[in-house]
């Protein structure tokens, strides 16, 4: 069982990441001139017309393309999921209390390799990260 402490510890671990301060609950690391978001709050949308709500409960988290996507969703339902507003972008949701902090590693890892710098992936891939 996972929670939102866990992910801010593994998110901030990792290079050049940083909380968003304009989105609540997400983290983006540095390519370029660009925050490149790779984990966030999902924002449900409770009710329909209303603004969407974020729920701390769901991940939102970048995967490497919609290949991945279809695997982890056919993989478990009971972790990983998505909507209609994620149709073809590739990204799952995580339901952060099935899913043990060693695969939420996983997750958040993998999330920002998709986002960071060829670079910075290889250097933090080498250990030097």
């Amino acid at each position: 069982m996972s929670n939102q402490s866990d992910v801010r510890r593994i998110a901030l671990a990792l290079p050049e990441v940083t909380e968003e301060t304009d989105h609540p609950f997400a983290f983006a690391v540095r390519a370029g001139q660009k925050d490149k978001g790779f984990v966030w709050a999902w924002a449900e949308r409770v009710t329909p017309g209303k603004p969407r709500v974020h729920n701390p409960d769901v991940l939102a988290v970048r995967v490497a393309n919609l290949g991945e996507k279809e695997l982890l969703l056919a993989s478990d339902p009971d972790k990983f999921f998505t909507e209609p507003h994620y149709n073809g972008f590739p990204a799952v949701l995580v339901r952060l209390a099935a899913v043990d902090v060693d695969e939420l590693a996983e997750l958040v890892t993998d999330a920002w390799r998709c986002q960071a710098p060829k670079k910075l992936v290889k250097e933090f891939d080498a250990g030097d990260g």
